[in-house]
Formats: C-alpha cells, sequence, structure tokens
C-alpha cells in the first residue's frame, strides 16, 4: 500500500493537519521554494498533434456553428471556429473523426526524458512541473481511473513517471500540474459527436446543461484521479489550474490541502499547493502558495507567490504559429518577481513527437547563461526593504501581462542575502546610474558600503553615496547585452 493510502488510511487525528482551516493555518511554505526561484512547466499532449492553435483546440473543433465565451457561455460570433474548419480539413468531420480519434497519433516518438531535463537544468531551472492532465482528460500518467492515459493510448508510455525518475535524477524539484477540473465546462457537449455520447462521458464529462455546476459524482472523479497523482508520484509541488476554484469545489479545498501536506510529511518533505483562487476564495492566505497567470503583481507581497506565463506569447501548447518572447523580457520578468517575494514558473511547449522547438530551447539557454553569471543575485534570497524603483509600471489582474511596457535602464531591482544587496539595473545602462532607494540617509546601513562590484565582469566600478542616494560610475563592458548586476556588500552584521 503506498504512503498516501496508508495516510488516509489512518486515523486522521494523528496527522499534522486536519481538513480544517485552523489547522491548515499553521502550514508554511518552506524555505526550498522560496530558495528556488525558477521553474519550468511543460505542456504537453494530444492537442499538440494538429499544431493548430492548440491551446484549446480539443474544444474549439467542434464549434461548428457560433463561438462561445467559455465562462459565461455568451455567443462571441455566429461563425464556425477556425479550429473546426481546420479539423474538417486535415482530419475530416468531428462527427466522423473525434477528439479521441487523435490519440494514437500522439505518439511522443523521439521523446528523451533526459534530454529535456539536460536542457532545463542549463536553463538554471530548480524545479520542474509536468502537465499531468489538462481540460481534455488525458491523463499523462500510468491511471487506475481512466483509460484515457498516455499508457493505454498514444504513446504507450507512462511519460510523467519518466519525468519525474530524471527530473529527481538530476536533483531537480519535482512538481506536478492537474487542470482537470474544468473538464465538466471543456467540451461542447452535441449529440452529433462524441462529445455527446454516454460511452465517451469518462472523457468528455458526463452528459449535463452547459454552465451547470459539476456533479458529485464528477468531483468524486476528480479526487480519485487527483489523489492517484499524489499517491503514486509524490510531487513535492502540486498546481492547480482554475476550474478548482469553483464553488463546487468547496468540501474538497482543506481535504485535498490536508490530504497533500500529510502525505508529504509522512515522507519526509514539507509540499507546497499552488492554486489561483480566481472565481472563489478557496484558499486562506497562509494555506497555499497564490499563482497568478500571465500577470503580476506591482508591489512586495509579505507571503511567497508565483507568476505562471509561457516562452509563448501566444500559446502555452506547441502549435505552428507560436511566437517566442525573448529572453531579454523574460529575464527582466524573473527579477522583477523575484524582487517582490515571487517565483517564476516558465513554459514550453514540446511538439506531438516530444522534441522541444529550437526557438525554445533557445530561450531557455539565453536565460540560463545569464543566470551562469547573476544566479547569486536571484537563488536563494530574500526581498529587500523595497523591491525597487524606475518608471515603468507594472500592470495588474488574471492575464495582465500583455500591457506591459518593457523595462528600461532606469528601472532597477533589488534582493537581498545575508549582508549583500545585490542591485539589478533591467536593461545595461550607457552612463552613470543614481539609485534613489539606496540612500544612506534613508537606511542607515548603507553608511557601511565596503564594496561595489558588477558580476560577471572584473571591472572596478567607481560610487559614491550622496545626499541623493549611490551614484555608480560608467559600466564600461557588461557581460551580457540584458540585465546588469551591481553586488553591494555591507559591513557584517554583528
Amino acid at each position: 500500500m503506498s504512503v498516501g493510502l496508508t495516510a488516509e488510511c489512518a486515523d486522521t487525528t494523528q496527522q499534522p493537519f486536519q481538513a480544517n482551516w485552523e489547522s491548515l493555518d499553521k502550514y508554511e511554505i518552506p524555505a526550498w521554494m522560496a530558495d528556488s526561484k525558477f521553474g519550468i512547466f511543460i505542456h504537453w499532449g494530444p492537442s499538440c498533434v494538429p499544431g493548430h492553435h492548440t491551446d484549446w483546440y480539443p474544444r474549439w473543433m467542434y464549434q461548428d456553428k457560433v463561438q462561445r465565451h467559455h465562462k459565461t457561455g455568451e455567443v462571441l460570433t455566429n461563425k464556425a471556429h477556425p479550429s473546426y474548419l481546420f479539423h474538417v480539413k486535415t482530419f475530416g468531420n468531428p462527427a466522423d473523426f473525434g477528439y479521441k480519434d487523435l490519440f494514437p497519433l500522439f505518439k511522443a516518438e523521439q521523446f528523451d526524458s533526459k534530454a529535456w531535463v539536460d536542457l532545463f537544468a542549463k536553463s538554471g531551472a530548480k524545479y520542474v512541473i509536468p502537465v499531468a492532465e489538462h481540460h481534455d482528460g488525458y491523463a499523462m500518467y500510468d491511471s487506475s481511473v481512466t483509460r484515457w492515459n498516455s499508457v493505454q493510448t498514444g504513446p504507450k508510455r507512462d511519460l510523467l513517471g519518466e519525468l519525474r525518475d530524471e527530473i529527481k535524477k538530476q536533483g531537480l524539484i519535482f512538481g506536478v500540474s492537474s487542470h482537470y477540473a474544468f473538464n465538466w465546462h471543456y467540451y461542447p457537449q452535441q449529440p452529433q459527436y462524441d462529445t455527446g455520447d454516454p460511452a465517451y462521458a469518462d472523457l468528455y464529462a458526463p452528459q449535463h446543461e452547459p454552465l451547470s455546476p459539476a456533479s458529485d459524482k464528477f468531483l468524486a472523479t476528480w479526487w480519485l484521479r487527483t489523489k492517484e497523482v499524489i499517491d503514486r508520484y509524490e510531487p513535492d509541488i502540486l498546481w492547480f489550474d482554475f476550474g478548482l476554484d469553483y464553488a463546487e469545489f468547496a468540501p474538497y479545498h482543506a481535504k485535498l490541502a490536508a490530504y497533500y501536506y500529510n502525505h508529504g510529511r509522512n515522507r519526509g518533505v514539507t509540499t507546497v499547493l499552488q492554486s489561483k483562487n480566481l472565481q472563489y476564495p478557496s484558499y486562506p492566505k497562509g494555506t497555499h502558495m497564490l499563482d497568478l497567470e500571465r500577470s503580476k503583481s506591482d508591489e512586495m507581497l509579505d507571503e511567497l507567490w508565483q507568476t505562471d506565463t509561457s516562452v509563448g506569447s501566444n500559446s502555452w501548447f506547441y502549435c505552428r504559429e507560436w511566437i517566442s518572447k525573448s529572453s531579454n523580457l523574460l529575464i527582466d520578468d524573473l527579477v522583477d518577481i523575484v524582487s517582490k517575494n515571487g517565483c517564476l514558473l516558465l513554459n514550453i511547449g514540446p511538439d506531438a513527437d516530444g522534441r522541444i522547438p529550437k526557438d525554445q530551447a533557445k530561450v531557455l539557454l539565453e536565460i540560463g547563461q545569464w543566470l551562469d553569471v547573476n544566479g547569486e543575485a536571484i537563488y536563494g534570497t530574500r526581498p529587500w526593504k523595497v523591491y525597487g524603483e524606475g518608471p515603468t509600471k507594472v500592470a495588474t489582474g488574471h492575464l495582465s501581462e500583455d500591457k506591459n511596457e518593457k523595462f528600461t535602464c532606469d528601472d532597477i531591482r533589488f534582493t537581498k542575502k545575508g549582508d549583500t544587496i545585490y542591485a539589478t539595473i533591467l536593461q545595461a545602462p550607457e552612463g552613470k546610474t543614481l539609485i534613489g532607494s539606496l540612500s544612506a540617509s534613508t537606511h542607515s546601513e548603507l553608511e557601511g558600503i565596503q564594496f561595489v562590484s558588477l558580476l560577471g565582469s572584473d571591472q572596478i566600478i567607481d560610487w559614491t553615496m550622496t545626499d541623493h542616494g549611490l551614484q555608480i560610475g560608467n559600466i564600461l563592458d557588461p557581460p551580457l547585452q540584458s540585465a546588469v548586476v551591481l553586488k553591494i556588500e555591507l559591513a557584517k552584521s554583528k
């Protein structure tokens, strides 16, 4: 019997956490999470086979007459979705070739877990979170709860298990994500398609009225699937997409946290539960780690938090239309997030064959090159008294990243470690730099500056403490044409 099943069968009064908020309020996010800062997210599955705007292809391919908003049901346009038209042209009418019929074409023949994790390690990531199951209901693992999994169909391999083994072998932190809660609302259930066939209700969700709350039977299945992932794969991080934060899941919120935290304790690990709290206040502050999708905070938060975003500016899953962000932009995001007590979870989208496209790999390697030089200003650091300074504002709110402007050489972010402050200038400056936040008149410990250096450079940095802040001389030869880091060493604390 697995550790997880033993924990559930045991007398719950003997477990560290009970399924109530008073008990869960005692939870603390572990230091290893706060030290890690940077992780890799992996969206991968059968929806990569078409390679056509694949984020929600399994849903869109059935929208044959109208396109509806996925949360409100509002008709957005009285036209068939482009993915439906693409599907008809490429695979045939969904009435004859449904989403389930793509599974045999998802073969992952080129998938090499070692090559993947080698790349993640070179990128500087400290944790890796593969998608265990997305909204489509396809399990990327060996499941006893659903027949629609990667061992019984498609690749005929335990993809999650192979990744877990290699991630742990290389000393990175292993996590998983679950998006299955939204499966209830995901597919348009129409009688002419397999989504409306009760024989496939275990993939497309049981038949129900659109926008109706998930049934007790569906919730029970969701719980069995979630618990199986915890029990069999023992992730140290468990990430949840929206859907979990719908009101009908409320009876499971505390139950899930207590079960998962106790499961970790029983194997000697303080685990991390990450969720969004979008639709419903699922987890009170202090009982989980808040995740913000494609958005950031404009202020320093007192509890550790995370941004999840994608290398793809327009997609999470692989598609031919994928547009990769620049490494420069993502490095700036990482620094900004870390300065505000956050972590960055950065997604890549492998193709259906199991290859990570070259443009995505290039971005990861460039981030890794920057972290090789400047990682000491990121890993194991904590926020300083203020997160930074500069004119560029950060947009907030769900999915707000496309409203952000690029950072400039006037935007500076701070972190600290022991008696060292790191000031990261988000674009290499061409002249002198005045850092107004680093003023000895405001922060007396800055009177004890002993040395200022530039990470990755042998240049001797000229500096002067003025009435207006720390004046830095010209940086003549920045090590990289992106953010540069000043290491400011203070007198040793007594």
